[in-house]
């Protein structure tokens, strides 16, 4: 018999960060706590990146993944929050050093702006660590603000490529 669902499932795409400890540890921890609210359907490599606004921390790991689930955008905050802080996570400063950081994305096309919610991520056209990571799983998805794709976002910044690391299946 088929499973009566009351709300249906969307995709949103996190991006993954974390530059204290365990990072690699931390980044599986936060794949597995997600999966158990809904599905991986995707996931990146990791990357490592120079802390950007962060003088004070080491290098980073990210990875972005496509989970589907039924949480609604402000659920999925509240979930990403609570993983963050189940990882040690501590905001003293803005952009300070973190165990975990999970940010929203992309959510189903949406757009949004609310209390400590927006959606898309209103950084992410700036950021190659979020981007190729992000192009490795969706390239073709459309960033609902400025009408292009991932990889044509990708392809807009001038840096050079980032570092993957020796993980080739990503976060988990």
């Amino acid at each position: 018999m088929p499973s009566i669902r009351s709300k249906p499932l969307v995709r949103a795409y996190l991006g993954l960060g974390s530059n204290l400890g365990c990072r690699r540890g931390h980044l599986q921890f936060a794949v597995r706590a997600l999966a158990r609210h809904g599905s991986v359907a995707a996931r990146s490599r990791l990357i490592e990146t120079e802390p950007l606004d962060c003088p004070d921390g080491g290098p980073f790991l990210n990875a972005c993944l496509c989970l589907e689930s039924d949480l609604s955008p402000r659920a999925l905050l509240e979930l990403a929050l609570r993983i963050e802080r189940r990882r040690g996570r501590r905001r003293p400063a803005w952009n300070a050093p973190r165990t975990l950081d999970i940010d929203i994305l992309l959510y189903e096309g949406q757009r949004r702006a609310e209390a400590g919610l927006v959606i898309p991520h209103p950084r992410m056209c700036e950021r190659r660590f979020v981007l190729e990571p992000l192009a490795e799983i969706a390239p073709e998805i459309i960033h609902p603000v400025r009408l292009v794709t991932v990889r044509e976002l990708l392809q807009q910044l001038p840096t050079p490529p980032l570092r993957h690391t020796r993980a080739r299946h990503g976060p988990a």
